[in-house]
């Protein structure tokens, strides 16, 4: 399933959603125009080791990307489910809790790979945060939906439905990968997902959206 829009409509321009894919795409395209020792040694500086952890690299991590199509799926991720978030939340609440969701989620990777020496590096313990949080304010949204399943079709799913297969997936690798030569070689770092999706869902809850945020729900109702 690939997630092509949401209907959930936003009342305030996603400027930090923006931002943020902007900053993503130009460090990628800096890496990109690397040579591959540089690159290496590029990643190995600024991306997140769990042998040798360092806060400084929890957040540097979270811009670089090892490909185009992991920054452009996460790019387009954070694309649908961002703006909403901002919307509710307001600009600076926002980033804060976005940079707070990828910490949680280099963390709760970190936690259970503190032996690896491969870097961690991408946005998706953040974006995370940010589908937790979606599925927590907008669950009946309706996503629509790219199914690839002997032949391509297109559906409305609700956002709960989707968010919550998403997890599970993350979930059911994630702990399948704990105590295996994969959790210390590399890879996706499904656990990570999980860390951010979970601290998304309580920091919208902590974090109390805007006042007309409120007034909009109350009204919808």
């Amino acid at each position: 399933m690939f997630p092509l829009r949401d209907t959930q409509p936003s009342y305030s321009k996603p400027v930090v959603t923006v931002l943020l894919i902007v900053v993503n795409i130009l460090v990628f395209l800096y890496e990109a125009s690397l040579g591959p020792f540089a690159e290496n040694e590029f990643i190995a500086t600024y991306g997140l080791t769990p042998d040798h952890f360092s806060f400084f690299n929890v957040l540097t991590s979270m811009f670089l990307h090892g490909g185009w199509m992991h920054v452009l799926g996460n790019m387009w991720f954070l694309w649908i489910f961002g703006d909403n978030i901002e919307d509710i939340l307001g600009h600076g609440k926002y980033i804060l809790f976005y940079l707070l969701c990828g910490v949680a989620a280099a963390l709760t990777q970190t936690l259970f790979t503190a032996g690896s020496r491969v870097p961690m590096v991408g946005a998706s313990g953040a974006i995370a945060g940010v589908m937790g949080a979606y599925m927590i304010k907008f669950p009946q949204s309706q996503i629509r939906t790219l199914i690839f399943f002997i032949f391509i079709t297109f559906i409305d799913i609700p956002a709960w439905v989707m968010l919550i297969y998403w997890f599970g997936i993350q979930f059911l690798n994630g702990v399948g990968s704990v105590g295996t030569s994969a959790a210390s070689q590399g890879g996706t770092a499904f656990l990570a997902h999980v860390g951010g999706f979970l601290t998304g869902i309580l920091l919208v809850n902590l974090m109390r959206p805007q006042q007309r945020y409120a007034r909009r729900k109350d009204l919808s109702w």
